[in-house]
C-alpha cells in the first residue's frame, strides 16, 4: 500500500488508469454486445474454396479478384455472409442490368453455392452472419411491438402495411408481403442499397423478429373492409372514390336528366 501510495502521483499515473479505463470499457462492451447478437454460422475450408471458385466466376468483374472493388462495383470485404445470402438469395446480385437499384429476379445460383459464396466472403473479413433459426421463428415474436418498431423506423418508405412505395431517382422501396424471414432479418441488418442499417446496437436480434413478426401478420391478415386496393392507404382509395364513384354520380345524373325521345 505504502508502494502505490508513493507511485499515485508519478507523471504516467493518470495515463495507466485511462488505458485500463479503456481496457475494461472496451471488453465490457465486447462482452454485452457479443452475447445479445445472432451467432456466426460456422463455415468449412471447402466451403471458402468452392466459394471462392464461383466468385471468381460470377463475380470479380464488377468486385475485382480478391473482393476489393472496382470502378464497377464495390469492395466486399467486411460486408458479412449475410450481405451475400441477401443479395444473391433474392437474385439482386450478381446485377442483371444497371439501373437506380437492383432488381428482384429469380436467383442463378442455390442454396448450397449461396451459402458457399457467404462463406468466402465472410473469410476476407468480420461482418454480419446469416441469422440463427432462432431468430426467424415468429412464433416467438411480439407483433405488437414489432409493429411500432416498425411504423416508427420503416413505414416511411414501405408503408405502414409493408406494401412498399416509389423513392426518389426512380428508386423504390420493395413490398415486403413475399419476403422470407431470413432476407428481411439479412435487410435489418446490412442495409442493402437505400435502406439504412439497422446492427444489434440499433435493433436486437429479437426486436428484429418483433418486426418479422409483425410484417408477416400484416401479410397474412385478410382485409375485413374487402378489396386492398394494394394497400396504399386513403390516397389509393381516394383516387378509387374519385375516378369510379364521381363517374357513376355524373352517370346517373345524365341519365336522370336525359329528356326521352
Amino acid at each position: 500500500m505504502k508502494l502505490l501510495a508513493e507511485r499515485r502521483r508519478h507523471p504516467m499515473a493518470l495515463v495507466v488508469l485511462l488505458l485500463l479505463g479503456l481496457l475494461l470499457t472496451g471488453g465490457a462492451y465486447a462482452v454485452f454486445t457479443g452475447n445479445s447478437s445472432a451467432s456466426a454460422q460456422e463455415y468449412t475450408a471447402s466451403d471458402v474454396e468452392e466459394g471462392e471458385k464461383l466468385f471468381v466466376t460470377n463475380c470479380a468483374t464488377c468486385h475485382g479478384m480478391s473482393a476489393e472493388g472496382t470502378e464497377n462495383g464495390p469492395s466486399l470485404v467486411g460486408v458479412g455472409a449475410a450481405a451475400v445470402d441477401f443479395q444473391v438469395g433474392t437474385g439482386r446480385m450478381p446485377l442483371q442490368m444497371s439501373g437506380p437499384q437492383a432488381q428482384v429476379k429469380e436467383p442463378q445460383f442455390n442454396e448450397e453455392e449461396t451459402s458457399q459464396l457467404a462463406a468466402y466472403v465472410a473469410s476476407l473479413g468480420p461482418g454480419p452472419a446469416v441469422p440463427e433459426d432462432e431468430y426467424l421463428d415468429t412464433s416467438q415474436g411480439d407483433a405488437a411491438a414489432g409493429g411500432g418498431l416498425f411504423r416508427t423506423n420503416c413505414a416511411m418508405c414501405h408503408n405502414v402495411v409493408g406494401s412498399g412505395g416509389a423513392l426518389t431517382r426512380g428508386k423504390y422501396a420493395p413490398n415486403l408481403s413475399e419476403v422470407s424471414e431470413k432476407h428481411l432479418y439479412e435487410a435489418m441488418q446490412t442495409g442493402p442499397q437505400n435502406m439504412p442499417i439497422f446492427n444489434d446496437a440499433n435493433l436486437t436480434p429479437e426486436q428484429k423478429r418483433d418486426v418479422i413478426t409483425y410484417v408477416r401478420e400484416i401479410s397474412e391478415t385478410p382485409s375485413p373492409g374487402g378489396a386492398k386496393l394494394g394497400s396504399l392507404g386513403p390516397v389509393a382509395e381516394g383516387l378509387f372514390v374519385w375516378f369510379f364513384g364521381l363517374a357513376a354520380v355524373i352517370g346517373m345524373t345524365v341519365w336522370l336528366s336525359a329528356r326521352p325521345k
